[in-house]
């Protein structure tokens, strides 16, 4: 499985690509929105975790975009942010499939609980789509 991560913090970039990598997925990363819209297009990722700060172009616009855009429009989106959870309705509304709190995913430094999570949201987004089974990496 294929994750773009799209993240302006390099290091909150990098920790969550290294989890993921470690945890077996495939991982490529966007540190702004046109960037990111590009390599959805290009890349044609199984799952894209969109930060809402980002330089260039707000995550809520590049949610927009992807969902406007047909060779993107089925990819899901997670939205993953430091804002409270507030916007999460209006961001499902949107086309997200969820909204994640970046303090929820690194409780505390070391510690960083997004494949355990992602597990979560990936087999309910699967069941959503009528997908019984899923190529998701399993954490332990």
């Amino acid at each position: 499985m294929k994750i773009l991560v799209v993240e302006d913090s390099v290091a909150i970039r990098r920790e969550n690509e290294r989890v993921l990598i470690k945890t077996g997925y495939e991982v490529i990363c966007a540190a702004d929105g046109p960037s990111a819209l590009l390599m959805a297009r290009e890349q044609k990722p199984d799952l894209i975790l969109l930060d809402l700060m980002l330089p260039k172009m707000s995550g809520t616009v590049v949610l927009r975009r992807l969902k406007e855009n047909p060779l993107t429009a089925s990819i899901p989106v997670v939205v993953v942010s430091g804002l409270s959870g507030r916007n999460r309705e209006k961001l499902i509304e949107e086309g997200a499939e969820e909204y994640l709190e970046k303090n929820t995913l690194m409780p505390r430094p070391g510690e960083n609980l997004l494949p355990r999570i992602l597990e979560d949201v990936i087999c309910r987004i699967n069941r959503k789509r009528g997908i019984m089974f899923t190529t998701v990496p399993i954490s332990h």
